[in-house]
């Protein structure tokens, strides 16, 4: 019989504790680590929560959210997130044909990313269009669209609460920095959060295999990791 321990609480019934100790066996695994100890008095500072562990897909259908930010492209969206969600939500009249049907309508070069919208019924889609001739949507682009969007749902807040993904690892919209390269989920981040955006992102599938680099629940992220970089405790 589990009893509680000098530090916490028993989180599982009967030996569960036990056996849910991580190892080295299990690939997916997160170590989630306190920003801040919790307060009596609200924090009402902005922040990006990060939904690890959650499933984006289940919670978009649930009725969790009803907005939700995401890429599309011109081009052929029947793997892209979009699609799925469309398939999956019983009022949706979209499909992965006319998704990308109606991209192309506004895949006109002006140079900048653009945010479409999709209405599914239960979820408003805004999703981001990078500029033609472009095969990759970059930071700069995210930042300009990610503005866009944060103004649409400033302007309508029945699109609240709203979600999004983080960008990571996509087939045929691949986000890269400005180097080319793929970015850290940070630089996502903080891309998002200088735009003014602060709902809820999911982490890609990959980043679940995060341990043992420890993750915080929020962003921006606690001081103490900028001091560890500067050399410090």
């Amino acid at each position: 019989m589990q009893t509680q321990t000098a530090t916490r609480p028993v989180i599982y019934d009967r030996d569960g504790d036990m056996l849910m100790q991580e190892t080295s066996e299990q690939a997916d695994r997160l170590i989630l680590v306190p920003d801040a100890a919790p307060s009596k008095i609200p924090n009402k500072t902005p922040r990006i929560r990060i939904m690890w562990g959650q499933h984006l897909l289940d919670d978009l259908v649930a009725g969790r959210y009803r907005s939700f930010i995401c890429a599309v492209n011109a081009r052929d969206n029947s793997h892209g997130i979009i699609a799925q969600l469309a398939a999956f939500l019983p009022t949706s009249q979209w499909d992965a044909n006319s998704i990308t049907s109606y991209a192309r309508l506004f895949d006109v070069d002006n140079g900048k990313a653009k945010v479409l919208k999709y209405d599914m019924d239960a979820v408003e889609v805004l999703a981001v269009l990078r500029p033609p001739g472009k095969d990759r949507l970059t930071l700069s682009d995210l930042l300009s669209a990610m503005r866009i969007a944060v103004e649409m749902l400033r302007a309508k807040p029945q699109r609240l609460p709203s979600a999004s993904v983080s960008f990571l690892e996509a087939r045929a919209n691949v986000l890269v920095n400005d180097q080319g390269r793929t970015p850290s989920f940070e630089a996502v981040l903080k891309t998002m959060y200088e735009a003014g955006y602060s709902g809820d992102v999911y982490p890609s599938p990959a980043l679940w295999r995060a341990a043992p680099t420890g993750v915080f629940a929020r962003y921006p992220f606690a001081s103490s990791l900028d001091s560890r970089r500067d050399g410090g405790f």
